[in-house]
């Protein structure tokens, strides 16, 4: 056991003795500050470091350069201790006072006794992935062996109000920008299996951040009383009219609420479609052209009857046949995805066909084949095929655009021009094309937001792309306009000064300002370059500061844990929503610290186009 003069600490302090012989608990004064407490020498290096959560306030008579020549001796410390801890280990045995106080452990120790603890309590392994999880660790490592753990009243009651101050704070900074920038509620909801209620959880995002508001529970998705409109109405209030730019709404299998309710009460704010979700629907829609529709179905035909084959055989072709779960294709185009998953087989699926073993299996089964074996030793079916995936790949890219979370206003309609442009150049027939395109024309006011058509114009990386005289987005416009002011007076004000802006008159025809349109944050562009048209100016930051997607609360909704079990003193209603709040908004806070170790992969999926070449022109 180290000596006390080991102990730096007790330097720094005056001992007024101790209570029981023997005990490491003894009186003491702070030399520095003259405080007094009672403990051992954990306490006095919580003093002097400034160490939180052991029963002592931190030295407020020491500075910086004095606590980092503390952080050295307490390193020197931790060093010998380490030192004298494996030179014991080489050559003795592991001493063990108790299942429960280990004086000296291996890492495989730790390790074991961690999963233990994970195994034992149920807990989700994901728990292994969380930065916090991390953080924790090597914060009760850096304490040392001294560490006693929070109890569950402080963990439940003052713990967790502390936390939720901390974030209380940072979301009143965030709530500063508002005024400025705008906000867009984001609203995801589902029903309860057992109460049959509907959840709905509120976020509000802005260039600050995306921060949780509230989750709640409501009785209906429409009318009155306790209703999803009632909630949201309630919500805007508490936001403020004047800061909500949009309302974006996801609730699962229900339908969204009605438009009339920020008609009739909020004119000004649009309720947009998911733009995620929106996708979706719009590739499912393609998928149902006469042209592709045909595709498909062969594809599933050719994977029905492959899987009955290999199910009944030594086919090597299970896992893969199986495919990729999270494909970026199985996510946004599950139809398309199947297509991708046959074709990838090809080869393998014409060595198959012609083996004895499946001739012999043709035979044994009352089903006619042919037609299918057909399409796997023809080029009709793979060149259709490969056709399709050409015609996909540019909008999934898009798709993966739209769930990485920052401002993509303006950016939609872009991609929808590339990806009709990469579509058109793989030489498709030009009656299939025109079907593709008038399809998109139609679907896409119904599916997105008319402000992706304002921010499609006001987006200066964009400058010069003919956006005026495209009946889309100039329809876009024009609605985005008469739901943002009501006068048109102030309509006209803002369409005088959309021409200044395009003629490039003033201060944006500026060698700085054409120079930094695709160089500097579109917003910070504005607040740069705008000031001589205010009113536009105004406009343009708060369009191109919204977001359109709900995916990344879906994604920190998804992953939510059990709140903690109360107990039921009156409180625990309370304690649970508190908890609800504090989880989801670290949650968020997690992800923006993880989002790096995931850059790479959205790097690649949004770098060149998948190499599918097309072998046919489908007719």
């Amino acid at each position: 056991m180290p000596s006390e003069s080991d102990k730096w600490g007790w330097k720094h302090v005056s001992v007024f003795g101790g209570f029981d012989k023997g005990s490491g608990t003894k009186r003491w004064k702070c030399n520095h500050c003259n405080l007094r407490y009672n403990g051992s020498y954990s306490r006095v290096r919580a003093h002097l470091l400034g160490f939180s959560g052991v029963g002592v306030k931190s030295c407020p008579a020491i500075d910086t350069s004095l606590k980092e020549s503390f952080q050295i001796l307490e390193e020197e410390r931790v060093a010998r201790k380490r030192k004298r801890t494996s030179g014991a280990g080489k050559h003795s045995k592991r001493i063990r006072t108790s299942r429960t106080n280990l004086t000296c452990v291996t890492k495989d120790d730790v390790d074991e006794i961690l999963a233990r603890f994970f195994f034992a309590d149920g807990l989700d392994a994901n728990i292994i992935n969380s930065p916090y999880f991390h953080e924790m660790i090597k914060a009760v490592a850096a304490f040392g062996p001294g560490y006693e753990p929070l109890s569950l009243h402080e963990l439940s009651c003052s713990f967790l109000s502390k936390e939720k101050e901390k974030i209380e704070k940072h979301v009143a900074l965030v709530r500063e920008s508002w005024s400025h920038t705008g906000c867009t509620l984001l609203c995801i909801g589902h029903l309860h299996d057992l109460s049959g209620s509907f959840q709905l959880n509120i976020f509000v995002s802005s260039p600050r951040g995306l921060s949780f508001l509230k989750a709640t529970s409501v009785d209906s998705i429409d009318g009155a009383g306790n209703s999803v409109v009632c909630v949201l109405r309630n919500t805007v209030l508490e936001v403020g009219p004047t800061n909500v730019v949009q309302i974006i709404s996801h609730l699962g299998h229900t339908k969204t609420f009605p438009e009339s309710f920020t008609l009739s009460e909020f004119p000004h704010i649009f309720c947009s479609p998911c733009s995620s979700h929106s996708f979706k629907i719009l590739m499912e829609d393609i998928a149902e052209l006469n042209w592709i529709r045909p595709v498909i179905v062969h594809a599933k035909e050719i994977e029905k009857c492959m899987t009955t084959f290999q199910n009944s055989s030594r086919c090597v072709l299970n896992q893969q046949l199986k495919g990729t779960s999270d494909s970026l294709f199985s996510k946004i185009a599950p139809s398309c995805y199947i297509v991708r998953k046959i074709l990838e087989l090809q080869q393998a699926f014409q060595e198959v066909v012609v083996r004895e073993e499946w001739k012999q299996w043709k035979l044994s089964i009352p089903r006619d084949f042919g037609s299918i074996e057909a399409d796997i030793l023809g080029e009709d079916f793979w060149s259709r095929a490969h056709m399709l995936l050409q015609i996909c790949e540019p909008f999934i890219r898009l798709f993966a655009m739209l769930n990485i979370d920052r401002c993509v206003m303006g950016d939609v309609h872009e991609w929808r021009f590339q990806a009709i442009d990469a579509v058109k150049s793989t030489g498709i027939d030009s009656n299939a094309f025109n079907q593709l395109e008038g399809l998109i024309d139609n679907r896409w006011d119904v599916l997105f937001s008319p402000l992706h058509s304002a921010g499609y114009i006001l987006n200066p990386k964009y400058f010069g792309r003919g956006q005026t005289k495209d009946k889309a987005v100039m329809r876009g416009w024009k609605t985005t306009l008469e739901r943002y002011e009501c006068e048109s007076a102030a309509r006209r004000v803002l369409r005088e000064q959309l021409s200044s802006f395009l003629r490039l008159e003033g201060s944006l025809g500026e060698e700085d300002a054409v120079d930094c349109r695709d160089k500097m944050d579109p917003v910070a562009w504005w607040e740069n370059f705008g000031f001589e048209i205010p009113q536009l100016q105004t406009l343009a930051i708060k369009v191109l500061s919204q977001v359109s997607s709900v995916a990344m609360c879906e994604v920190i909704w998804r992953h939510n844990g059990n709140p903690f079990q109360f107990t039921n003193d009156g409180q625990g209603l309370q304690r649970g929503d508190d908890h609800v709040y504090v989880q989801n908004n670290l949650r968020l806070k997690g992800h923006k610290m993880d989002f790096q170790a995931h850059q790479p992969l959205r790097d690649m999926v949004l770098s060149s186009p998948t190499e599918f070449k097309a072998k046919a022109v489908p007719s």
